[in-house]
């Protein structure tokens, strides 16, 4: 199966779960599980607190859950559907787990205010969008499927995908479809979408697959990959501000790690590990922190073997001082 780029590689073939009550989903097989849990396994905290960011399909929660039986879990997700498979999937560690709703950067923000809140040993982040965003979901994240243009991860986010494309001004659709998806013919794409909106709204993303198609050279067509997949790719981050969230949420997540806490960030394109790629040098350089690795760990060849999408992943991990820090305000910009 051909998977868009910029996929959540822990995704796989819905045949491989089976349904569960009120759920058909897909049984998530998490990216760089191994490397993960090798690294969980360097924490020494007796009853370690694990802080996931991208809860998702729960997949990296099964595996650290179960090794531990001693971990307390909290999980973070902005997508309603993904918090119930989720739950679904853990109920077995339901004692130990919490699932907080809402967009990782909002809900990382109110923790590091909660007084209360005990500071991780462990923070995830499994960056990317799962398989059942594009199978699944019916919010039109995929070409492949003719669905309601929304792209959202959570139904609260402001702006949908069909607000965006049959809204925006022809220079600020060329601008987005270039800086958030590196699509060189962004102004023919841009430029086309809104000769078509004239006739009518772009309701679907199957009917804005075919304009942008279209915009672009025969050849570009028939390329490695579906012509689209550059434009989808930047109208979803733009419409879940997901570049601006990874940043604010990276440095907040990092302040608040346990002495010699641990977080790890897979990345799944360009844009988003350049941004882990500076915090972990930041935090490794000026501010004490251990940049564990000086290169991103990849998959390995089995799992790229077993799992295409994710031949695209990237591992960095960075680790605090043993020695408590005085908190230095986190978070930039809104």
């Amino acid at each position: 199966m051909s998977l868009p780029a910029g996929m959540n590689a822990g995704a796989v073939s819905p045949t491989d779960e089976g349904e569960s009550p009120a759920i058909t989903g897909f049984l998530h097989q998490p990216v760089m599980k191994e490397e993960v849990l090798v690294l969980f396994g360097l924490i020494e905290a007796p009853a370690p607190l694990v802080l996931d960011c991208t809860l998702g399909a729960g997949g990296h929660a099964e595996a650290i859950l179960s090794r531990n039986a001693s971990v307390r879990y909290v999980g973070i997700d902005a997508d309603p559907e993904a918090r119930e498979r989720a739950s679904a999937r853990l109920a077995p560690f339901s004692e130990r787990l919490e699932v907080l709703a809402g967009y990782f950067d909002d809900v990382l923000r109110e923790y590091a205010e909660d007084t209360g809140r005990a500071k991780p040993d462990f923070i995830l982040f499994d960056l990317g969008v799962s398989m059942h965003h594009y199978l699944d979901s019916g919010r039109g994240f995929s070409f492949a499927n003719d669905e309601p243009l929304d792209m959202r991860f959570s139904p609260t986010a402001p702006e949908s995908a069909y607000d965006l494309v049959n809204s925006r001004k022809e220079e600020e659709l060329a601008n987005l479809i270039f800086e958030f998806g590196e699509e060189r013919y962004s102004r023919r794409i841009a430029k086309a979408i809104c000769e078509a909106r004239r006739r009518g709204a772009i309701r679907s993303s199957a009917v804005l697959a075919d304009i942008v198609a279209g915009a672009v050279p025969a050849a570009y067509r028939h390329g490695r990959i579906h012509p689209a997949t550059r434009t989808f790719q930047a109208i979803r981050i733009f419409v879940n501000d997901e570049l601006d969230r990874e940043r604010r949420a990276l440095e907040l997540a990092a302040e608040l790690l346990a002495p010699s806490g641990i977080m790890v960030v897979i990345s799944f394109h360009s844009l988003e590990d350049r941004i882990a790629k500076q915090l972990c040098r930041e935090y490794g350089r000026n501010r004490g922190y251990q940049d564990i690795y000086k290169k991103p760990l990849e998959a390995s060849g089995e799992e790229r073997s077993a799992n295409p999408a994710s031949r695209s992943a990237k591992l960095r991990a960075i680790r605090a001082p043993l020695e408590a820090r005085e908190p230095r305000p986190a978070g930039g910009r809104r």
